[in-house]
């Protein structure tokens, strides 16, 4: 009889909820949102603009703790020790890299040292930038590099603490579709040689059906979590995700078309 692996669970989100300090329900950017990720998980985090997918990372990451809930990580719930935290390597939704900062890759890399590894050796550095292929660029200059390269430059300096955990929200805007590819085949490489578990929002339904096992969709509460092939070969969910889209999608047309009758300033918010 074939031994059945247990799975061991790296996060557990359980009745999590948030708001932006209104009293009003329908102001919750987080409605009551429960799932696990096991370790070795690619899980692909989708859902149109506004569904609350970056508010779920900011409470994750323990950025904000005035939610309501339990999120647990590395069995260890973050709002009574923020050690877990130490295990996570993350990547913004907006790379905020100054051009003009005169620092080379290995510089930036190391630049992800915790006080608790400060006798990291060279070598270590320039191990974590062979993990991303970027060794024969560790000494040019951040300014010079692609934006997948330098994607790829703050992926090493997520791992040199090498973080057990990488949190990465929506990581190929603005790229083009080759340096995607290599960026999607790179995070194959980080979770099946390096075993590094991958949480991963994106946009990117394509993407998101080859690379993920595990697919969550939420727009504010939890619309489905299961497996990706789960998701993708059932009509029905492709087709009320499609709608929820365009719900979202004429939602933030009338209310920026409200703005702009009320002579606001026009903005865009994602939360």
């Amino acid at each position: 009889m074939q031994e059945v692996k247990e799975e061991v669970v790296v996060v557990s989100i359980k009745n999590v909820s948030y708001n932006y300090g209104h009293s009003s329900s329908s102001s919750f950017a987080l409605d009551n949102i429960s799932f696990n990720v096991n370790a070795g998980d690619i899980i692909g985090i989708i859902g149109p603009n506004g569904a609350g997918k970056s508010t779920l990372f900011r409470c994750m990451l323990g950025l904000v703790d005035d939610y309501r809930g339990d999120i647990t990580i590395f069995g260890t719930n973050i709002k009574k020790s923020k050690k877990p935290l130490q295990k996570i390597g993350y990547i913004p939704q907006q790379r905020l890299i100054d051009q003009n900062f005169p620092a080379t890759v290995q510089e930036i890399v190391s630049l992800g040292i915790d006080g608790r590894n400060m006798r990291r050796s060279k070598e270590e550095i320039i191990s974590a930038i062979k993990v991303v292929e970027l060794e024969d660029l560790k000494d040019r200059r951040i300014g010079e590099l692609s934006g997948g390269q330098q994607q790829r430059v703050l992926i090493a300096k997520a791992l040199i603490n090498d973080a057990k955990l990488l949190i990465l929200d929506e990581p190929t805007t603005s790229v083009d579709v080759e340096t995607q590819n290599k960026f999607y085949s790179l995070l194959k490489k980080l979770n099946q040689k390096n075993q590094v578990t991958i949480i991963w929002s994106s946009h990117d339904l394509d993407a998101i059906n080859k690379v993920a096992n595990k697919l969550a969709c939420i727009n504010r509460t939890m619309f489905f979590h299961g497996d990706t092939h789960e998701f993708f070969a059932s009509s029905e969910l492709l087709k009320m995700y499609s709608e929820s889209i365009m719900q979202a999608h004429m939602h933030a047309h009338t209310n920026q078309k409200k703005l702009n009758n009320n002579n606001y300033p026009s903005f865009n918010v994602d939360h």
